[in-house]
């Protein structure tokens, strides 16, 4: 790609130099585009059975992925679940970090009880297996997109908080901290001002990362039957419909699709993530791709 123009020591700058970050931004930007404009644009139904058709029907013509067991078209149910699915990973990871980064603030740098308490809390939530906690929470409130994005977001933010309390208690003693400190300055203006944008950086990389898992997290519980149901369409609800013996074998261009968006997108959030680190550090020193 054409050198970046400007200051070559910013972040952006560092993270354009990194191809493979920048190819997979674009790439799910693109697929962004994808599953929100192509339904209205093509005029595709998720939920209009096409008689006609038939019911598992080949891909053709009318149908570019074919239809399901009811005759829906696959192509609009693989475009309006990855909207769902989507929308449940980034909105499950602002959620956490909405609530890990004030809570890892206060706990460590207020220390004693805010320290105690919210670290011991951090601890409890995730001595429990992660999938079998969410499940019983989903399970216990009900399957549907806004309470799994509920779930998976709050319990999410016991690993930005640790991030962000280890890097507070780094910071807070740090000579300008203590200077500021002595100089009268507020403990607001300290935390908004001088240890804030010291310790935000690592959640800024994890925050891509969160949203593949809750990505996969949300097509877990799909498959297990207990996350996103019919007539409502997630890339895991998709793969629970056809987990059939005669689908799988039979009718791959039911489950394959689904199944690739799920792999090209975590792999993408993936890579992102290690790019916004690369980028973020200033002690890293790897050379661009």
């Amino acid at each position: 790609m054409p050198p970046f123009r400007g200051n070559p020591r910013s972040p952006w700058a560092r993270f354009c130099q990194n191809r493979r970050a920048v190819a997979c931004l674009f790439l799910l930007c693109l697929e962004l585009l994808l599953v929100f404009l192509l339904p209205p644009l093509m005029g595709l139904e998720p939920n209009v059975s096409d008689l006609e058709a038939g019911f598992w029907a080949p891909p053709s013509p009318a149908h570019w992925l074919g239809t399901d067991d009811v005759g829906r078209d696959l192509l609009a149910r693989l475009l309006c679940g990855g909207q769902v699915s989507l929308l449940i990973g980034l909105s499950a990871a602002a959620i956490s970090a909405a609530l890990g980064v004030p809570l890892g603030l206060l706990a460590g740098y207020r220390r004693g009880a805010w320290e105690l308490w919210l670290m011991r809390l951090a601890d409890i939530v995730q001595s429990f297996p992660s999938i079998i906690l969410v499940l019983c929470l989903v399970a216990l409130v009900g399957p549907s997109a806004l309470n799994i994005v509920l779930v998976l977001g709050l319990l999410g933010w016991t690993g930005i908080a640790r991030l962000v309390y280890g890097n507070t208690l780094t910071v807070r003693d740090q000579e300008y901290v203590v200077a500021a400190r002595a100089l009268g300055a507020s403990r607001g203006f300290l935390l908004r001002r001088n240890v804030l944008p010291n310790v935000v950086a690592p959640v800024w990389c994890s925050i891509p990362l969160r949203a593949g898992r809750a990505i996969l997290s949300e097509s877990s519980l799909s498959f297990l039957g207990v996350g996103i149901r019919t007539p409502q369409a997630s890339w895991g609800s998709l793969i629970q419909a056809a987990a059939d013996l005669t689908v799988l074998t039979s009718r791959p261009w039911a489950w394959i699709p689904p199944s690739l968006c799920i792999i090209f997108t975590v792999l993408c959030l993936a890579v992102i993530g290690d790019g916004l680190r690369d980028a973020l550090d200033p002690r890293s020193r790897r050379l661009p791709d």
